[in-house]
């Protein structure tokens, strides 16, 4: 690709950290978090100097336990430009919740995220893209929460989460909430992900960049790309007693993450959710 798209996307950072991930829930609690190493700090930062080196501007999902350990991050971020969303508090699945938990979670979230910047909140993301049929009371939960738009759901198969007969473009929900699914590409009968995390770090970058410019070009909604801070960085201390599957997924091409963004940063257009999901919000 020798010229960037005309069309913007959506850039999305979740911001959490290597030991808030659900592939080694069962090997780390919440309990342990406080006494691991925290990187988050200082992976986010790099996204942000690589955005700016690229004009990108983006929307972060916090985590509000990294927001309140770290909030002259969020401060940063704000500050840069981007949007500051919401991923909740404890990075919970949405799924292992009750109503009542969920709302909480997400108002705590919310809250604090709001004090932080003296802006509004408006969008959040389930850790694990984990609303789905099972929970649908989710949205009304967010929309009570004060929530404009969710990003929460994919519409794809997957072993831990994915919802493939659920609308692929922005819709309005009955619940008053805006839910701005994951991209897909329809190829061979089957809906393939392509918005980025293990998919873009298990696949050579030509064919992401295929992959996406075959979605701008023929779609007329939005593109949406995802990434953690935790994925560029290959130094992270390694979770050795957690099953196989979970350790490759987490740790498959850290190494070439960043150089990855990087080129996708210079072959398209990034703006946060916000800006580039305005048209379907104001109408």
């Amino acid at each position: 690709m020798n010229k960037r798209s005309s069309v913007f996307s959506a850039l999305t950072v979740d911001v959490e950290d290597y030991f808030h991930v659900a592939a080694f829930e069962r090997n780390i609690t919440p309990a342990d978090w406080d006494s691991l190493p925290a990187r988050v700090e200082k992976n986010t930062t790099r996204l942000l100097d690589l955005f700016d080196t690229h004009q990108a501007k983006a929307t972060f999902f916090m985590l509000g336990w990294v927001a309140e350990r770290f909030p002259a991050l969020v401060r940063d971020i704000q500050q840069r430009g981007h949007e500051v969303a919401s991923h909740g508090y404890n990075h919970s699945k949405a799924t292992s919740q009750t109503p009542e938990e969920f709302l909480q979670d997400v108002s705590r979230a919310k809250s604090l995220l709001e004090d932080l910047t003296g802006n509004a909140v408006n969008g959040y993301r389930a850790p694990s893209f984990s609303i789905g049929k099972t929970n649908e009371w989710a949205f009304t939960s967010l929309k009570q929460a004060g929530y404009l738009y969710s990003s929460s759901t994919y519409p794809v198969v997957h072993d831990l989460y994915g919802t493939p007969d659920w609308p692929q473009q922005p819709y309005l929900r009955t619940e008053g909430i805006w839910e701005c699914p994951m991209p897909v590409l329809s190829m061979a009968g089957r809906q393939l992900p392509i918005a980025g995390g293990g998919y873009f770090r298990l696949l050579p970058y030509w064919l992401s960049r295929h992959f996406i410019s075959r979605y701008v070009q023929q779609k007329d909604i939005p593109y949406m790309f995802y990434c953690h801070p935790w994925e560029i960085d290959p130094e992270q201390p390694r979770i050795t007693d957690a099953p196989l599957k979970s350790r490759f997924r987490h740790y498959v091409n850290l190494s070439k993450m960043e150089a990855k963004i990087g080129c996708l940063l210079q072959d398209f257009n990034w703006r946060s959710v916000n800006e580039v999901y305005q048209p379907y919000f104001q109408s």
